[in-house]
């Protein structure tokens, strides 16, 4: 049946900011920076002190992704019991106010496990492993999304977008699967399965807009735009997911390279015209340097791609010319995936400090680089 867009999101979608040349939205995960800034990194525009919310508001960024783990107590064993965790619901309850005092919308990323979920690692929650039938479980999802909402409503903090899953390639809550586990696994061919744990969260969603008279947007997410043709087929087709308003997925060029930079709009317009749903690009990135400023060792060594060198010339000039080209394809929003993770004295389950301080928008003093203007004819 023809995809008939909700006319509620779609005024929600047309009414973000207009300070950007472009009618693409525009926008930062930032789930980061309470962590970076409790652990001693510190962000400057023109040599003063700034909070980073307000420089990215102030620099045409619309909506702010905040990551939500279940039940990250694993940040403890590195603190030391400290009492403080990072992207559990406190947290990001912190960030979303943060976000809307400086008038941005928030996307909150469902990722439904304790730590990351990626195409590798979709591991299910320590709260959910005793779980044996498929209906308990969905009940679980259910009611954790809806219990989520409901405590950002309280606060009105609800937010404007919700993503169920990250990089859900093989879909969500199967490694470090039990043999008692439902099987979820697309890449298994649990399509059915996994269709009901996607149907359920989104149900949440939509039970929690019934309640506050909101239309939030309900994105899905993959990893790298070759595989959102199969992945989209399967989930509408074969898992019986329907209700969800936009595609999103991750383009890094370092990772995605099966399709070539300049081919890109023509098969994301494709993806565009047979789902009939507009596209998010929820992630990307780009290096301003090669050089390293802590002993974490960071996942971009290099520029990627020869046309746009390491540099701040050659991020912003790569972000410029992917804006411009995403514009042609049905692409409606695109975010850079943690701008503000610069170095500092925090620890992840990897290394202390930062993999990613080349790939942000300020340099190793902490000031803004020119990139964070790239929406900005």
């Amino acid at each position: 049946m023809p995809y008939l867009f909700n006319l509620a999101a779609l005024l929600l979608m047309l009414s973000f900011g207009s300070s950007a040349s472009s009618s693409m939205r525009f926008g930062a995960d930032l789930s980061y920076i309470n962590q970076v800034e409790d652990y001693g990194g510190r962000y400057y525009h023109n040599g003063e002190p700034r909070d980073p919310y307000a420089l990215f508001a102030e620099h045409g960024t619309e909506m702010i992704r905040l990551r939500l783990w279940h039940s990250p107590d694993w940040h403890d064993e590195l603190e030391g019991a400290s009492g403080k965790l990072y992207s559990d619901l406190a947290d990001v309850m912190h960030s979303a106010a943060r976000a809307k005092q400086q008038g941005m919308q928030v996307l909150l990323n469902f990722h439904y496990s304790d730590s990351w979920a990626d195409p590798q690692h979709q591991d299910i929650p320590k709260a959910w492993q005793a779980i044996r039938e498929l209906t308990e479980l969905e009940q679980q999802v259910y009611q954790y999304t809806y219990d989520t909402l409901e405590r950002m409503a309280g606060k009105q903090l609800l937010p404007e977008a919700v993503q169920i899953g990250n990089e859900t390639n093989c879909g969500m809550l199967y490694t470090n699967s039990p043999a008692h586990f439902p099987k979820l696994s697309v890449c298994d061919g649990h399509w059915l399965n996994a269709g009901r744990i996607f149907n359920a969260a989104i149900r949440a969603v939509r039970d929690i807009d019934q309640k506050y008279r909101q239309d939030t947007i309900v994105l899905l997410h993959v990893a790298d735009p070759a595989h959102l043709a199969w992945w989209f087929e399967g989930i509408t087709k074969q898992a019986k997911v329907d209700d969800f308003d936009a595609i999103g997925f991750s383009y890094y060029p370092l990772w995605h390279s099966s399709i070539s930079f300049d081919a890109l709009p023509e098969v994301l317009q494709a993806i565009n015209q047979r789902f009939e749903r507009p596209l998010w690009l929820l992630e990307t990135a780009y290096p301003h340097t090669r050089q390293a400023n802590d002993s974490y060792p960071n996942l971009h060594g290099d520029a990627p791609l020869a046309a746009f060198p390491a540099s701040p010339e050659g991020q912003l000039a790569f972000l410029q010319t992917l804006r411009r080209n995403l514009a042609q394809s049905g692409t409606e929003a695109m975010f850079y995936w943690e701008p503000g993770w610069i170095s500092s004295n925090m620890r992840d389950l990897w290394g202390q400090g930062s993999s990613w301080e080349n790939c942000a928008f300020f340099d190793y003093q902490g000031e803004l680089l020119p990139a964070i203007t790239y929406q900005q004819e």
